[in-house]
């Protein structure tokens, strides 16, 4: 899966990681009271890409109140599943008691759990953290939690949020969450440095986790998904060339300027340029390019040179 991720996965990216191999995606996280209030920008973050069939909405809010009041609004859109957001450790959330403070009160978790569930009928799953800090380690607790509400399906991203996206993920913990769950009608997904297809084979086969979610590694990289689905099948993947990523980087755009209109989409695609021609010969030039380029044409010429140049040495 595509794990959510603030800022990244719109529907032009879902759209790609489809493309690539991606059996499910999230969305970015979507303020309940935002949602409620009736704001344009939280509604946009919830539109489909052509095609998708299953729109899994990632909700954060401090309590059950906002999301209750959210569900006429969220409703609208059709929603396949809702997604609880129990990790972000980003201040601005965690400060209005949403995101990672969750941890801190399971039993706000826990109504959220069955308003979604008594409200919506839907799926309803819990992404989450370690606990607060390595001193208030809470994780198996918290999942027994969700899933005495009703959740059907839990991800543990295996941090703290004192940790951030800092220092490692504590693998051994996906094997404690799959023994203490083992035997309940629960999907576990892992998340946190799941860079490779390797490591995503690992964690289900030796960890008993039922699946992962690619963030950080999917940036710039969405062929991870077919990548982890040919080494989980065969053993061996095929890893992209010059010309796929380059490609792949300009049909990214094409989606997000058919989206979002030329001028949002050569400002917002950036990040996801940079990260798709990372470590190509020639690349910081035309990060500099791409850093300048006001239109799509400027972007896909800078972009094409990284073809031209790798021909040009062959």
């Amino acid at each position: 899966m595509l794990a959510p991720l603030a800022g990244y996965t719109d529907k032009a990216f879902r759209q790609i990681a489809h493309e690539c191999g991606a059996e499910a995606s999230v969305t970015e996280m979507v303020s309940a009271e935002g949602l409620a209030r009736g704001s344009d920008k939280t509604g946009a973050l919830l539109e489909r890409f052509p095609g998708e069939k299953n729109l899994i909405v990632q909700l954060f809010a401090p309590s059950a109140d906002p999301v209750e009041r959210c569900i006429p609004q969220l409703m609208e859109y059709n929603p396949t599943a809702i997604d609880i957001n129990c990790g972000c450790p980003v201040p601005k959330v965690v400060k209005t008691g949403a995101g990672s403070a969750l941890m801190k009160t399971p039993e706000k978790m826990a109504q959220i759990v069955r308003v979604l569930k008594r409200e919506t009928g839907l799926p309803v799953s819990v992404k989450f953290r370690l606990g607060w800090d390595s001193s208030s380690i809470c994780f198996l607790e918290f999942a027994d939690a969700a899933y005495d509400a009703g959740a059907s399906m839990l991800t543990l991203h295996a941090r703290t949020r004192a940790a951030g996206y800092s220092g490692t993920a504590d693998r051994s913990a996906f094997r404690l969450l799959a023994e203490h769950m083992k035997g309940k009608n629960v999907l576990l997904f892992a998340s946190g440095d799941i860079f490779t297809p390797e490591d995503a084979e690992d964690i289900i086969s030796n960890y008993g986790m039922d699946g992962v979610m690619f963030a950080r590694g999917a940036i710039g990289n969405p062929f991870i998904f077919r990548m982890a689905t040919e080494f989980a099948d065969t053993g061996s993947y095929r890893i992209p060339t010059i010309d796929e990523k380059v490609r792949t980087a300009i049909h990214h755009l094409h989606l997000a300027v058919e989206y979002y209109g030329e001028n949002v989409a050569c400002r917002e695609m950036r990040k996801h340029l940079m990260a798709y021609i990372k470590s190509i010969k020639g690349a910081n030039r035309v990060k500099t390019e791409i850093s300048a380029a006001l239109t799509e044409d400027e972007c896909r010429e800078a972009l094409m040179k990284l073809c031209n140049e790798k021909h040009t040495n062959q």
